[in-house]
């Protein structure tokens, strides 16, 4: 069930990127940060692994998934801010939203203050969240762009790079290929990232 899970979200994520350039990129990173779960330990190495074919550059793969990450959570944020924590703890079920998650993600923000959301976005399951409790605060809009970008230009830079490495030693390594015989580069990336990404939330989540 997990691998058709993840194989189902490997086909959105190749086919949003492979046909739409960086605007997928940024499309796709702006849902995961929308709270949507979407996990951009998939989205970004396999953006970085197209860099590393030449399809892509680089740096601009990461300041996409930075900018996409700064839409979504403006959403989350004016969702904290307008609807408050009650209306995410009613009906974020109905909308994917983890409600676990976002409790973490609460505890977090009320203990250290806005820098939190510098510090959530290069964490796994929280950064997908934070926004949320910095809309409730009504934190100054200005420095909460600004440490989301910061912090998600690092996280989306750190995995298009791994991607990136990936890619370039994907014909350098006749050993990866055959033991992945069968399996292109997105299949190894999805069922490598991804499948880390959906154990360790789970019980994070309980």
């Amino acid at each position: 069930m997990l691998h058709g899970l993840l194989g189902g979200v490997a086909g959105v994520i190749t086919a949003v990127i492979s046909h739409g350039g960086y605007v997928g990129i940024i499309f796709l990173m702006a849902l995961e940060s929308a709270c949507l779960p979407l996990p951009s330990e998939v989205i970004m190495p396999f953006a970085g692994y197209l860099a590393a074919s030449g399809r892509f550059d680089l740096i601009v793969v990461g300041i996409c998934g930075a900018i996409g990450c700064n839409l979504g959570s403006a959403a989350a944020y004016a969702v904290g801010a307008h609807a408050g924590p009650g209306f995410v703890r009613r009906w974020g079920r109905y909308l994917l939203i983890d409600g676990a998650s976002v409790g973490w993600a609460e505890r977090l923000f009320a203990r250290f203050g806005g820098v939190t959301v510098f510090g959530g976005r290069l964490l796994p399951v929280v950064r997908t969240f934070i926004a949320l409790p910095a809309g409730v605060a009504r934190m100054g809009l200005g420095r909460f762009h600004i440490y989301t970008f910061a912090g998600s230009l690092i996280w989306s830079m750190a995995l298009a790079y791994a991607g990136y490495v990936l890619g370039r030693n994907w014909d350098n390594s006749p050993g990866l290929r055959r033991v992945m015989s069968g399996l292109d580069g997105v299949a190894v990336l999805l069922l490598v990232c991804g499948g880390v990404y959906f154990l360790w939330r789970k019980p994070r989540a309980r």
